[in-house]
């Protein structure tokens, strides 16, 4: 049994541990915490320790899935890590990847371990429907539309606006765009005309809606990119409406083929999810078990979804896959 670590327990954390007790060769060694271990309740029972545990356990633990932030945790916490354990993580900063990955690997060939980050849906799954699509399709564009979905970083930041209470933003395609590209039209898409976005906002009694809205609608890096509709409605409307955090998304490949790219060809690559974090941790788990399997051959470093063969994310044998699948 490939013995699992989880360091974190927040919405990521607690899907690993599902995604854990649904898998046949793994089992969970312990929850990590900077909390008082003795508040966490996990679903399964297993042991909450401080993260000053963590470093007595290193002969207890295969892999560490690393469900922190991308912002202020996962940046320090996998380079610590990496060196005393093979850890995986969900960093999906993207355009601070090649730094992470860097330090990241610098760790963890000190301690002859694997590190696996920028795991989940996007980056993840995503990048490498990207890149198939790229290396199968040279001539062509690629296209990635995310939603009908929650936006927990978008939701926070209009939370944090004065005279609001709570809210929800979701992230929405827009169809004629992406029929466009389905069509092999090969659109040139500004960022308004990909996705809009739709907030559901509980405001306190007696907060100017109208500035509550404006502030939203010119919110820079976040809604002035985007066509942007405010919904305000009660807490009990939230409550009861708005409670999930689905999301999902498409990844297109647009692109021509023939001696004078006569013939159109489009690849798509889509996710429909229930639970954005969910789905995210059953991810995780299936690239620590590829962690587990390359460690065990005596590879080191860091690596990314490019890096690992399929084969390696699978539970079942390489034989049992050519049989089955191929």
């Amino acid at each position: 049994m490939i013995k699992i670590g989880i360091v974190g327990y927040g919405n990521l954390g607690r899907g690993v541990e599902c995604a854990v007790h649904h898998s046949q060769d793994m089992e969970l060694a312990g929850v990590f915490t900077r909390r008082n271990p003795e508040t966490v309740k996990t679903h399964t029972d297993v042991p909450v320790y401080d993260m000053e545990k963590l470093y007595d356990m290193q002969g207890d633990i295969d892999v560490l899935v690393l469900c922190g932030g991308s912002a202020n945790d996962l940046p320090k916490q996998t380079v610590e890590l990496a060196q005393y354990f093979n850890v995986v993580d969900s960093f999906d900063t993207h355009a601070k990847i090649p730094e992470h990955f860097s330090n990241v690997n610098q760790s963890s060939e000190k301690g002859k371990h694997i590190s696996i980050i920028s795991v989940g849906w996007d980056p993840g799954l995503f990048s490498l429907n990207r890149l198939y699509g790229q290396a199968i399709l040279p001539n062509g564009n690629d296209y990635t539309f995310w939603g009908k979905g929650v936006s927990q970083g978008h939701s926070d930041a209009i939370r944090r606006i004065a005279g609001v209470k709570d809210a929800r933003q979701y992230t929405i395609p827009v169809d004629a765009a992406l029929e466009s590209v389905r069509n092999g039209e090969n659109p040139t898409l500004t960022t308004r005309e990909k996705h809009t976005r739709e907030c559901f906002v509980v405001a306190e009694d007696g907060a100017d809606l109208k500035v509550i809205e404006e502030t939203i609608k010119t919110m820079p890096n976040y809604f002035a990119d985007y066509d942007t509709t405010v919904h305000f409605i009660s807490e009990e409307e939230l409550m009861r409406d708005h409670q999930g955090i689905p999301h999902g998304g498409v990844v297109l490949r647009s692109g021509t083929t023939g001696f004078d790219y006569e013939n159109k060809h489009v690849i798509e690559y889509k996710l429909t999810l229930d639970s954005n974090p969910e789905f995210t941790s059953s991810v995780l788990v299936a690239y620590a078990r590829a962690a587990y399997r390359m460690h065990q051959e005596g590879q080191c470093g860091c690596k990314t979804v490019f890096d690992i063969a399929p084969a390696y994310l699978h539970v079942e044998s390489g034989e049992e896959l050519r049989k089955k699948l191929l």
